[in-house]
């Protein structure tokens, strides 16, 4: 019978015990309660606290493993021995690769900080190098074992072989060539996963001699993420992580062939990369790299107090803490930078930012393996040694500075420098932004301002090895090392040294090389100057040195010039520029005497004559050369030299020029060829910066320069004098207007038969202005200067130049500037009167319509200028080119193409080296000569 439910409440009531019925049953409660905590802890104390049913054996001991795995430092043991690995093979060996004997040999080894030489033999074998110097016949005839009879051997004739070089600063890969958008980023949080393995790049650095690289993220990110280092050889797996180098356990998850904690890499960066992407200042950037590594600390902090208690077997304890590892994804990658297991890279130009990463190193206590770009680390030496751990090895470009305020006191002294206080000094790419094809001459560079030459080879070899954990195994010729080796053709640190053969694992890369002849004197270490005083002026000046001369004119404007072995100059009676040897003593001990009166060459002394000038006296100053040389003033093309100083700082430059077929002003410019939207590039110019008295000092007294950001339409050039102080200084603009410039592009935002068909309608309109520029170009009194680079494009130049003079009986004097693919219609080119100024010498396929390029030796035979000229370059030619002919590429040729008129009877500059000329290693600049100012400017 059911109840209802006031009766079930009533129930309850009568049910509920009295109050003394609930103490008692509480009491109880406690004492069961004991009694069974009791039980338990007796039961865990005489089985021990590892019999807890929730962690496992397995759990205990995947614990403790744990534990010793993050606690074991990275990288080989102490006891590690290359030659151990000898008989083992390199782990990237490739089986059925025979052994290579490279023979008579010298052979810098970087050993001995980087003093060492052998000569004689390199045995390689199953990827390592086997044996250097002498090599015994047992393991001449064991490789021949294992190689079914066979050892290939290449006699290298007494050339040089050092390692293959290793660029601890690389995009390769990331900021892909041909830059595309679908393949191409520099902003990875694991930059392998993001690297592309078609990249053209690959072939053209490993044709430079570089086989290892350090692939990094880029620094729009305080923390840019995990780099990774890469050889560059293809492999058969053709997979991004088949190219890695030592992969760590977090990129394989797999331990196999782990005989020791791989090294884990990292970037990070500071200064104005991140403030520029997300508008931190500089303070939040220090804060945000506080927070993280503060997140960091307590992770590791908390990993330690767990994995301490089970070191101790307290798993009780572990138990009632929940008994799972504290880990974050996060942040597991500074966790183990804390653990000193990640190589850390750190782009940091300026001393603040410099000062606040070794403050973070100190509060953190974590070392860093490098910092990048690192501007103005040779001014601050000794911060850097008190990073925590030890000075980091400094990353640098030899000589590309200033594009913006934080790398404006950069220096090419700053290797030297860094060198002489001890700290490792590593010559990097940055690639694409150097060529990594052309890093040795980075250190080529390092080497002719003043760093040591070993400490130059070094640079981008053993050093940069050792900062990426790694020199156990590359950037050095040892036994049980990596068979990485480059053949070249001349003494690595001579201008133009080029590979003959480069091994990547044993491996040769170039299928089929194409050597340079070079003289017999190549294969010495170039001498080069004496750069001490400038060296010390840059420190004094905290990087900012003055960079103008002592001028010497007027009445005590008499100069006698010693020692001088060679004379290169301007006819100054030819209606043309003209260059001719006035005299070349190279041969000869002693050179000749050359008096300069007011800025003229009064007096060359020869040998059955002297110079009636009396020597001494208070208005004469007398300047040994050395043996050195007088030669025409260099003219540079292709930079907005005058027009930008620092490039990302606005406020210090022209700005950008707005281009009419792209800014909405399309009817004006296809329907009326009139002066509307023709910027000049006079009107913008900007004296005595140090882009230009750099370049001054460096043998350039002429600058040719049109109006630059623009798109389309560029408009007029300008010549004018590096060294002139103001627009108004005699001599200062040497000619207002030389060339119309515009651009044919397939990467501006119109198609490029828009582009074509804007200039059709320029060229045929019938309004021009009786003496406007396009009237000029119409007539044939001016050139027309097109930035171009496809061959395509080209093509169509050429048919619209032969549509114009066809209808209307003129010469179209057309030049093309860029050139990257010309010499694939060079005859065409030729036929057509068309000159072409190659603006890059170092060819490389940035862009899609730069794809076809021709890279020249050893990777083919010619060159894009060798096909231009039927030369060459003075160090391409195989000795084909005069001095003269050299020059004339830098100076009369280049006038010729870009419409600067030498005034007849005008004596143009004139450029005093030392100990050498301009096409050598070993001069320097000491001089510049103008008859129209009537100076000399002694630097």
């Amino acid at each position: 019978m059911s109840k209802s439910p006031g009766s079930l409440v009533e129930s309850n009531k009568a049910s509920q015990p009295k109050p003394t019925q609930k103490a008692f049953r509480r009491f109880l409660g406690l004492v069961f309660c004991a009694l069974v905590a009791h039980t338990v802890y007796w039961s865990r104390s005489s089985l021990g606290d590892t019999a807890v049913a929730t962690i496992t054996k397995a759990d205990r001991a995947a614990f403790l493993s744990k534990c010793a795995n993050i606690h074991t430092p990275a990288g080989p043991p102490p006891s590690f021995s290359t030659a151990t690995r000898i008989r083992e093979g390199s782990d990237r060996w490739v089986p059925g690769t025979p052994a290579t004997l490279l023979r008579n040999a010298k052979i810098w080894t970087g050993a001995r900080n980087g003093t060492e030489v052998v000569y004689g033999d390199v045995l390689l074998d199953k990827g390592l190098i086997v044996a250097v110097g002498y090599i015994p016949p047992s393991l001449l005839a064991a490789a021949k074992t294992r190689g079914g009879g066979e050892v290939k051997v290449l006699d290298v004739a007494g050339k040089w072989i050092t390692p293959g070089l290793v660029d601890l600063h690389s995009h390769i890969g990331v900021y892909s060539s041909p830059a595309l958008n679908g393949i191409s980023t520099i902003f990875d949080a694991q930059n392998i996963d993001g690297l592309n393995t078609h990249d053209a790049s690959y072939e053209l650095a490993m044709a430079g001699g570089v086989t290892t690289a350090q692939i990094l993220p880029g620094s729009a990110n305080n923390i840019g993420g995990q780099a990774f280092v890469i050889k560059l050889r293809p492999t058969a797996e053709k997979s991004a992580t088949s190219k890695v180098i030592e992969p760590p356990l977090t990129l394989t998850h797999s331990a196999n062939g782990t005989d020791y904690i791989r090294w884990r890499h990292m970037k990070h960066a500071c200064g104005e990369n991140p403030d520029r992407v997300y508008g931190q200042t500089r303070m939040d950037g220090q804060w945000n790299f506080r927070h993280a590594y503060d997140e960091a600390r307590k992770i590791r902090d908390a990993q330690d107090a767990f994995c301490a208690k089970a070191v101790a077997g307290k798993w009780a304890a572990l138990e009632a803490e929940g008994a799972e590892f504290p880990e974050e994804l996060q942040w597991e990658s500074l966790v183990d930078v804390l653990r000193g297991r990640v190589k850390l890279s750190i782009h940091c130009y300026e001393a603040v930012d410099l000062d606040g990463i070794v403050r973070l190193s100190n509060e953190f206590k974590f070392p860093v393996a490098s910092f990048h770009h690192a501007g103005e680390t040779y001014l601050v030496p000794d911060l850097l040694k008190k990073t925590w751990g030890g000075a980091p090895s400094i990353a640098l470009f030899a000589s590309n500075f200033r594009k913006k305020r934080e790398a404006y006191r950069g220096s090419e002294f700053a290797p030297c420098i860094l060198a002489d206080h001890g700290i490792p000094v590593v010559m990097k790419s940055d690639h694409p932004v150097v060529n990594s094809r052309y890093l040795l001459f980075e250190a080529q560079q390092a080497h002719y301002y003043g760093l040591n030459p070993a400490l130059a080879l070094a640079s981008v070899t053993s050093v940069p090895a050792r900062a990426a954990g790694l020199g156990h195994r590359v950037g050095t010729i040892a036994e049980g090392y990596d068979a990485d080796i480059v053949v070249w053709d001349s003494h690595p640190l001579t201008l133009g040294a080029t590979p003959e053969q480069v091994y990547v694992d044993g491996i040769a890369q170039l299928s089929n090389p194409y050597p340079l002849q070079k003289p017999a004197a190549f294969q010495h270490l170039p001498e080069t100057p004496n750069w001490d005083r400038e060296k010390n002026n840059t420190v004094l000046w905290d990087g900012l040195p003055p960079l103008t001369g002592w001028k010497i004119g007027g009445h005590r404007g008499r100069v006698r010039l010693l020692n001088v072995k060679n004379l290169v100059g301007f006819n100054e009676l030819s209606d043309h520029d003209e260059l001719e040897t006035v005299f070349d003593d190279s041969g000869k001990d002693k050179g000749r005497v050359v008096v300069i009166e007011d800025g003229r060459i009064t007096c060359v002394q020869r040998p059955v004559d002297s110079c009636t000038s009396p020597f001494g006296g208070d208005d004469e100053v007398v300047l040994d050369l050395r043996g050195g040389s007088i030669g025409p003033g260099l003219t540079t093309y292709g930079s907005p030299l005058g027009l930008v100083e620092i490039r990302l700082e606005p406020s210090t430059n022209d700005g950008n020029v707005l281009d009419p077929l792209i800014g909405g002003d399309l009817p004006s410019i296809l329907a009326k060829g009139g002066e509307k939207g023709l910027i000049r590039a006079a009107d913008g110019l900007l004296f005595e910066g140090r882009n230009t008295l750099l370049a001054y000092r460096s043998g350039v007294t002429t600058a040719v320069t049109a109006p630059s950001g623009g798109g389309f339409l560029q408009g007029i050039a300008t010549a004018f004098s590096v060294g002139a102080p103001h627009a108004l200084a005699k001599g200062a603009v040497v000619q207002s207007e030389t060339a119309l410039h515009v651009s044919v592009s397939f990467t501006l935002p119109v198609s490029v038969s828009t582009q074509i068909s804007a200039l059709r309608s320029v060229l045929f309109a019938q309004d021009s202005e009786d003496n406007s520029a396009w009237r000029k170009v119409q007539e044939g009194e001016m050139p027309l200067v097109v930035s171009v680079e496809s061959a395509d494009a080209m093509a169509t130049l050429l048919s619209l130049k032969y549509e114009y003079e066809e209808t209307s009986g003129k010469t179209l004097k057309l030049t093309f500037a860029g050139g990257s693919e010309a010499h694939l219609i060079a005859k065409d080119i030729a036929l057509a009167g068309v000159s072409v100024i190659v603006t890059s010498s170092r060819p490389y396929p940035g862009l899609w319509e730069q794809r076809r390029i021709l890279p020249g030796p050893p990777l083919s035979e010619s060159s894009n200028v060798l096909t231009l000229l039927d030369a060459g370059t003075a160090l391409e030619s195989n000795g084909t080119m005069s001095k003269a002919q050299a020059l004339a590429l830098a100076t009369t040729n280049l006038h010729e193409a870009l419409g600067v008129v030498r005034r007849r009877f005008s004596i143009p500059d004139l450029v005093l080296y030392e100990a050498g000329g301009p096409l050598d290693l070993q001069s320097k600049v000491v001089g510049v000569v103008s008859a129209e100012r009537g100076v000399v400017e002694v630097f």
